[in-house]
């Protein structure tokens, strides 16, 4: 069975080669993507967050940006480990939401 990520062989937009300027957010994920996946005791595995990442559901894949879909693997390993709860991870998105409002900043999604 293909998997939502593979779409080898199929007809697709064209791919845009322009080289992309990373947003702070995204530089952050992947920091914490190397601090996680590249220690010498890793809490993550390289293959893992692949595995996480393409077990989140076509509409989920196909919504999300490709550090979106990081930041979501990353995540659903975290839970799955017991590092963070799903409590923990909603009070700091609400902490990042109320502190990005009161910097007048755009609402984080």
């Amino acid at each position: 069975m293909r998997g939502t990520h593979d779409i080898g062989g199929l007809p697709a937009s064209e791919i845009d080669t322009e080289t992309h300027t990373m947003t702070f957010w995204e530089k952050q994920i992947d920091a914490l993507n190397q601090l996680i996946g590249h220690a010498d005791k890793p809490l993550i595995h390289p293959g893992e967050n692949r595995k996480a990442i393409e077990s989140l559901g076509e509409d989920v894949y196909r919504t999300l940006s490709y550090y979106e879909r990081w930041t979501a693997g990353i995540a659903k390993l975290l839970l799955e480990k017991n590092v963070l709860t799903q409590d923990e991870i909603d009070a700091k998105i609400a902490e990042l939401r109320a502190q990005y409002a009161a910097d007048g900043k755009e609402e984080i999604t």
